[in-house]
């Protein structure tokens, strides 16, 4: 086969060559736009806009910072009140824990109502606590409760469901169902003169709430 002649090699050359450039170096080129492209488009679907959770029923706060952890109340008497806006009992109670509120409000004590709402009855209710705070004028901190708070405070299945802390975060009783405004009267009082009973007392657990309001 003969040789190509110096004017097809010219030819070749002049055809291969394109804005200045190589073959080879164009090849690099668009090969390196294709990567490019690729990666652009990979930040863009992972980053427009940082994935939502939930959704989240309104003003339910989802900062860490906006944690109520329970060993951050250590000093106080504690009413902690497992509960839910559909539950009956539950209602029935609230004006009596404003009243506790209301009564013990110079003293080192708090009430924390942990809202169950957002996990049970698949959830129904969620929307219906920040109306419920608003209406009934609760003056006391009401948090998003969790299956894992309920399995920490040994697997709860009734509410309402309380736990009365003492100063050193010991959980002195447990109630459940409605309590009574003098039985809580009671061992309040009991805690903060020094007579209580705390031979069978047991630690609260070490858990973090997530904020619903923060009165």
């Amino acid at each position: 086969m003969s040789s190509k002649s110096e004017k097809e090699k010219t030819i070749e050359v002049e055809e291969d060559i394109k804005f200045g450039l190589t073959k080879k170096q164009r090849s690099w080129i668009y090969t390196g736009i294709f990567f490019a492209v690729v990666l652009i488009l990979f930040v863009v679907n992972n980053t427009n806009g940082v994935p939502e959770k939930g959704p989240y029923p309104p003003h339910y706060q989802e900062a860490e910072t906006q944690l109520l952890n329970i060993s951050d109340l250590k000093g106080k008497v504690v009413i902690l009140d497992f509960w839910a806006t559909w539950c009956a009992p539950c209602r029935k109670g609230i004006p009596d824990l404003l009243e506790l509120k209301e009564k013990y409000k110079d003293e080192e004590f708090e009430i924390v109502g942990i809202s169950l709402d957002a996990i049970t009855r698949g959830g129904m209710t969620a929307n219906d606590v920040i109306p419920f705070i608003e209406a009934y004028n609760i003056n006391y901190p009401i948090v998003k409760g969790t299956e894992s708070s309920i399995y920490a405070f040994g697997n709860i299945n009734t509410i309402p469901t309380s736990f009365i802390l003492d100063k050193n975060g010991m959980i002195i009783e447990k109630h459940q169902g409605l309590v009574p405004k003098q039985t809580y009267i009671n061992v309040i009082n009991s805690i903060f003169d020094g007579s209580y009973n705390s031979k069978d007392a047991s630690p609260a657990p070490e858990l973090g709430f997530q904020i619903i309001n923060s009165k």
